[in-house]
């Protein structure tokens, strides 16, 4: 294994651009026999992967064949949906004559894109309970990722940039790279600004992302999507319910019809999860010294939301029941005892859901249709502030201090002694107005 590979990809700040944030040095330090190039993007209105495709496949290529050479697998693959023609006509092109890595096409539901679904499809492997993707010999990384891996390696530069889509309630739904750190409103106003008065931002996609208020949130190496909404909307409005109401109304009104448990997509690949019945154990004392099985399978949840937005017809969240449920075992010392392996799949595919279907129900329709554009133009801003936590693991500490100069790649937050986490780094020439362990601001001069 090239140890230069791994070190450039440390070096450079590089985290799983899909979502999780993990520091990709990691992965790529493991041994394994497929890596999977995760260009699905089944989350709605979100574009950022596709264009990454589209427009720059043979840096993802490059990357993917870094990771392949690096963890010694012998086959890549590319995966997108179909649907999305030019795409996947950029990506043949690439690939040209290519016998090492291949192009798996995907129907257009959701969640094509966990990991544990993809490995599925590609592969016919199920990843046990509790498991990641190299319990069965796969790797499993973000086409943004692995662009990012290409430059780390070729041209040393540290993850600076990240390509998001802003939609929703805006003049002009784009496409567009940022720097790491400039707020939304920058992004908001190349998109001509929100239409509603009183927005509300999900940073991410509408099923898993998060409820921002603030437009000057800054833009993270993981903010895949701004999707901006009236506050009004049923969307916005069910995440911003205490989870404390959300558990009295599961109590008193759950019938335990069982379409959560039937269209979970983890039930489904045969773990031993069943959202219904931890709807059901929340009419017990809470949590007991033994907890039930079925309050401890909250540690198989993925939080893909199904249950809450799809399946469910009281509007509940099993989800977010899952959620209070797994933070309050984990309050109390209980680990996940669920590991089983040889899991069998239960007739996953007639249950997938379309996903022009889900966007109906998530009251999207009317954004669905607008395919964003894409600005290629290098975008600069007066003043980003690089958060230092937005990856899994522990915060980068800073490493400069305030009234520093610093230029476009300087590093600003290192990784702790002794602990996971990801290098954070400037992106923008200009002297640092404010040091503390969240983030490090940075003004032109």
């Amino acid at each position: 294994m090239p140890t230069n590979l791994v070190d450039a990809v440390k070096a450079a700040g590089v985290v799983g651009a899909g979502g999780a944030g993990f520091p990709t040095h990691v992965k790529v330090g493991a041994s394994v026999e497929l890596v999977i190039a995760n260009g699905a993007e089944c989350e709605p209105l979100l574009h950022c992967d596709k264009t990454v495709l589209e427009h720059f496949a043979p840096e993802v290529l490059r990357g993917l064949r870094l990771v392949m050479q690096a963890t010694g697998a012998a086959r890549g693959v590319i995966t997108i949906k179909r649907r999305y023609e030019q795409v996947v006509q950029a990506v043949r092109v690439a690939l040209g004559t290519a016998t090492d890595v291949a192009l798996f096409e995907l129907d257009n539901f959701y969640p094509a894109g966990d990991e544990h679904v993809l490995v599925n499809l590609v592969t016919g492997k199920v990843i046990p309970e509790g498991g990641i993707p190299l319990a069965v010999g796969v790797v499993v990384s973000n086409v943004i990722t692995l662009r990012n891996v290409a430059q780390a390696v070729d041209t040393g530069r540290p993850v600076t940039r990240r390509m998001l889509t802003v939609h929703g309630d805006v003049r002009r739904p784009i496409t567009v790279s940022m720097p790491v750190g400039a707020p939304f409103s920058a992004a908001l106003a190349l998109a001509g600004g929100p239409t509603e008065q009183s927005p509300v931002f999900l940073e991410g996609g509408p099923m898993m992302g998060q409820v921002r208020r603030d437009p000057s949130t800054p833009i993270s190496k993981v903010t895949s999507g701004i999707i901006v909404l009236p506050e009004s909307h049923p969307l916005p409005a069910r995440k911003l319910m205490s989870l404390q109401r959300e558990m009295r109304l599961s109590k008193t009104v759950c019938c335990q019809c069982r379409f959560c448990t039937d269209l979970c997509p983890r039930f489904l690949l045969g773990h031993d999860i069943h959202p219904h019945l931890v709807m059901r154990s929340l009419n017990t004392l809470g949590l007991a010294e033994s907890p039930s099985a079925h309050q401890t399978s909250a540690f198989l949840c993925c939080l893909c939301g199904v249950c809450e937005t799809y399946a469910c017809p009281l509007g509940l969240s099993p989800r977010r029941v899952y959620e209070g449920t797994k933070k309050a075992l984990q309050q109390a010392g209980v680990r996940n005892p669920h590991a089983r392996t040889g899991l069998s799949v239960r007739d996953a595919a007639a249950r997938r859901i379309p996903l022009p279907r889900l966007v109906s129900r998530l009251g999207l329709s009317s954004y669905y249709a607008q395919h964003p554009e894409y600005l290629a133009a290098e975008i600069t801003v007066p003043w980003v502030r690089i958060p230092l936590g937005a990856h899994f693991g522990a915060p980068a500490e800073p490493c400069v201090q305030v009234g520093s100069a610093v230029s476009e790649g300087d590093l600003v937050g290192e990784i702790p002694a002794g602990k996971l986490g990801a290098r954070a780094h400037a992106s923008m020439a200009g002297k640092v107005t404010a040091v503390n362990p969240s983030f490090v601001e940075i003004h032109k001069d």
